[in-house]
Formats: structure tokens, sequence, C-alpha cells
């Protein structure tokens, strides 16, 4: 965005717009039924993060049961949606920083500090899920933890990144706002 001269005004919106993309990756991560499939036919394991659907076999009905009984899916879920809802802050903040003409960059700071406070919570969700399913949950046949995960982690990691972009934008701030007086590197004789 600074180095290659791209003007501030067309590319202001490309942080907000990520963090747009990470909160929609968190909806489905939350309302995906894929955290863990069966890999193998006949598939008879199926969970989200607030249920585990278990079959029998191929043609049965699919019986499921809540994880919000067990206190480590209570935990899993509460720190992912904390996660979660720091991170759509974020993005309503974010909006609110960058439609603002002058733009506070201290501002913009906080936000990148609250998207790595989001990515801990989310990352001690995704780290608590796992390991508790798999050693309290009895698992039939072959499992793998499957794609609402992956976009579960895809969020994680885009909070960490973009954390990251908001922290260190303001040391551009001058090039960003256009404050530096450009530099040519040709000298004549």
């Amino acid at each position: 965005m600074v180095k290659y001269g791209l003007d501030y005004t067309r590319c202001r919106w490309i942080l907000p717009l990520l963090l747009g993309i990470g909160v929609i990756f968190g909806i489905i991560a939350l309302a995906g039924r894929g955290w863990l499939e069966s890999q193998t036919l006949p598939y008879v394991q199926q969970a989200s993060l607030w249920q585990n659907c278990r079959r029998p076999d191929q043609g049965g009905e699919w019986s499921c049961e809540s994880l919000m009984g067990y206190a480590w899916g209570r935990a899993a879920a509460a720190t992912y949606l904390v996660g979660f809802l720091l991170l759509v802050i974020c993005f309503a903040l974010a909006i609110i920083a960058f439609a603002i003409d002058t733009l506070r960059f201290n501002f913009i700071r906080g936000i990148g500090g609250l998207l790595f406070v989001a990515a801990v919570f989310s990352v001690m969700g995704l780290v608590i899920y796992p390991v508790k399913f798999s050693s309290e949950i009895d698992m039939t046949g072959i499992n793998m933890f499957s794609w609402a995960y992956g976009f579960a982690w895809t969020t994680a990691i885009m909070e960490i990144c973009l954390g990251f972009f908001f922290c260190c934008l303001p040391n551009y701030e001058d090039q960003i706002l256009g404050n530096v007086k450009p530099t040519y590197f040709y000298s004549s004789p």
C-alpha cells in the first residue's frame, strides 16, 4: 500500500474488507456442522461446535447430543464465541475509523491490539475443542477435523495477521497521508 504509491483513498477499505471476510468465515465456522466428520464410508459421526451426531449404520437415523453438557464444550464454545464477537467489534470500529476523513492512527493501533485479544480467545477455543473431544468422546471409525474447523482456524489466523497490519499501519502515517516529499535518485552531472 505504501511502497508502490497506491492512492490512500483507493486502498483505505482493504483492511476493513479483510475483516469482513474474517467475520464471514467465523459465521461459517459457528454455523457449520463439519468440525469433525467420519473420513470413510459409512459416515457414522459428525460434530459441530455445539453438538455431536452419530448414526449406527448407513441407513439409520442420526442421534445428536449437545456438547454444552460438558464443561469443556461450554469452554470451547464460549472462548471461540468471545473471539468472534471481538472480531465483529473490530470490524465495526474499522468501518468507523476508515470512514472518517481524518484518520486517527492511534485508534487503528487499538483495533490491532483488540484483534490480538480476539485471536487469543479464538485459539484457546480451537485448542480446547480437539483435545477434549478426542479424549472424552468415543469415536468410531476414522475421523478427521473437517471444513468448518478449518474455517475457524482461518478466522484465527486472519485475526493475527490483521492485528499486525493494524498495529504497523500508524508507522507509515506520513507516507499514507502524502506528507513526505518524494526522493529522486537521479542526479544531473
